[in-house]
């Protein structure tokens, strides 16, 4: 008993301490993060002769045209972009919708200002009293201002300058040029691999492995999770599936903004544009008639979105680490709601502290970018010296580096935290309109994503099948055990297909 209370207080005491740390933690980046803004406007004017729009410091302001080219709507106070000008004007690009964006990229409270908002809502409930008669007074006072929110806020549309920045660049036809890279990006062959081909259309790179000596049968289509490339299927379980003679034809693609795919500057990397270029890539491309799809962490909101909507060619979905929060009924801010979630802004574990440095700081974040991916090839070399060449390090390194800032921003905070209700629609799709196989499978290690997540899913989809690796996490659930999973995926294949 003695025991047991010792380690009650030991945990609550570090459950403090972390609390405690992390507020100083994040307090220091959030006034780092302001000096790196000025910083990087001086950097981009003196590198690249031009102010370069970022999030923190564009004030918001309301848009009802630009100049006939952005087109805007309104219904029951929710306001879309519909139409970005002609579609030849937007080189073969499809729409964007306003809805795709998140409003996470410009809305990021101070650590301070949310501490503050919290201990000002605990104070009213504790020691604001006043009378009923009060209160009703108030009350109709609050509804007579409330028509008047709204009512101010179907006529107006309040929209983040740096969007509409991006939004423009995307518009002019001489900002189509895809310029490969910033001063902070890396420009290397690997990196920039995709401005060289012929390929005109840029389409997603895409590796592709066909059966030895048979027809394939049947196509399964690989995504990859954040920060990662295709490399993380077709260095592990690639071999594996060639090993086992299998009769499927396999795709794994580096997503937009990753691997040796486009990177473009004046890409915003929503959900739509994301799910668009994999179709481009490898369903129309490859004329695929039935797939099975295999996905990981991030991807898993891709695979999700492509089921839903092909879900004729869905024969099977097996999820890795699918990143699933569900937003309460209520919950004013979903979108919040999830990068809150998915970013503590705690120090505690490692990961952790990572995740929000990523996700609520935008200068930090290219800082690291630039130490980082702009020098890939020398983290890359010492990685090497080390660890004599490991293949598995070597790429894994490759995966988590090669990819530019504006993509990971963009991409982490339009599909991992923009997607927040939407996952919700899939997953009701999925389990009343489809009728594929769903397994999911997650290390029972994992620090970055909680094993709750697949719960989560299988709550959702009752016939989902999920399966808890225990002393594996968020990687080594698939490297290091590449042909069991094989053998894993092989049985799911099989048993979808019959």
């Amino acid at each position: 008993m003695a025991v047991m209370k010792l380690r009650r207080a030991a945990t609550v005491a570090g459950t403090w301490l972390n609390e405690a740390i992390s507020f100083f933690v994040f307090c220091v980046l959030d006034i780092v993060d302001s000096f790196l803004c000025l910083i990087y406007k001086a950097a981009d004017y003196l590198f690249e002769a031009e102010w370069k729009p970022c999030y923190c410091l564009s004030a918001k302001e309301p848009i009802t045209t630009t100049r006939g080219k952005i087109l805007l709507s309104q219904n029951n106070g929710e306001s879309k972009i519909l139409t970005l000008s002609r579609l030849q004007e937007l080189g073969g690009r499809s729409k964007i919708e306003l809805e795709d964006i998140s409003e996470t990229l410009y809305t990021r409270p101070s650590r301070l200002s949310d501490f503050s908002k919290v201990s000002v809502n605990e104070l009213n409930k504790r020691f604001v009293k006043v009378t009923r008669s009060e209160s009703e007074c108030s009350d109709h006072h609050e509804k007579t201002k409330s028509r008047r929110r709204r009512s101010i806020t179907k006529s107006s549309l309040t929209v983040n300058f740096t969007v509409v920045e991006k939004l423009r660049g995307k518009i002019n036809p001489h900002n189509l040029s895809h310029d490969v890279s910033r001063w902070s990006d890396c420009d290397c062959g690997f990196c920039t691999s995709w401005a060289s081909t012929s390929d005109k259309d840029h389409s997603l790179f895409v590796k592709t492995q066909i059966p030895n000596g048979v027809a394939a049968k049947e196509d399964v289509l690989f995504i990859h999770g954040f920060i990662s490339s295709s490399a993380f299927w077709t260095e592990t379980v690639f071999p594996s599936l060639s090993a086992s003679s299998s009769t499927h034809r396999l795709f794994a693609v580096d997503l937009l903004g990753f691997g040796k795919s486009p990177k473009p500057a004046d890409s915003l990397y929503t959900l739509r544009e994301h799910v668009e270029m994999i179709e481009k890539s490898v369903l129309h491309k490859h004329n695929v008639k039935s797939l099975h799809i295999v996905a990981h962490s991030l991807g898993c909101i891709l695979a999700l979105s492509l089921a839903a909507r092909h879900g004729g060619l869905v024969k099977s979905l097996t999820l890795l680490a699918p990143p699933y929060y569900p937003v309460p009924a209520g919950e004013a801010k979903p979108r919040q709601y999830v990068m809150k979630k998915v970013a503590p802004r705690k120090v505690w574990p490692p990961i952790a502290l990572g995740a929000s440095m990523a996700c609520w700081y935008e200068h930090v974040s290219r800082t690291i970018c630039l130490l980082i991916c702009k020098h890939h090839r020398l983290w890359q070399f010492l990685a090497n010296l080390i660890t004599r060449n490991n293949r598995t390090v070597n790429f894994l390194i490759e995966g988590f580096m090669c990819h530019t800032h504006n993509a990971a921003w963009h991409t982490l905070h339009n599909i991992l935290c923009g997607t927040g209700s939407k996952l919700d629609t899939y997953l009701d799709i999925v389990r009343d309109k489809l009728k594929c196989n769903v397994a999911i499978f997650h290390g029972g290690d994992d620090e970055l994503i909680p094993v709750e997540c697949s719960y989560n899913v299988k709550q959702r989809i009752p016939r989902a099948r999920v399966k808890v690796l225990e002393h594996k996490d968020h990687i080594t659930m698939v490297v290091g055990r590449q042909d069991e999973f094989a053998r894993e995926l092989q049985e799911i294949w099989k048993t979808s297909s019959s």
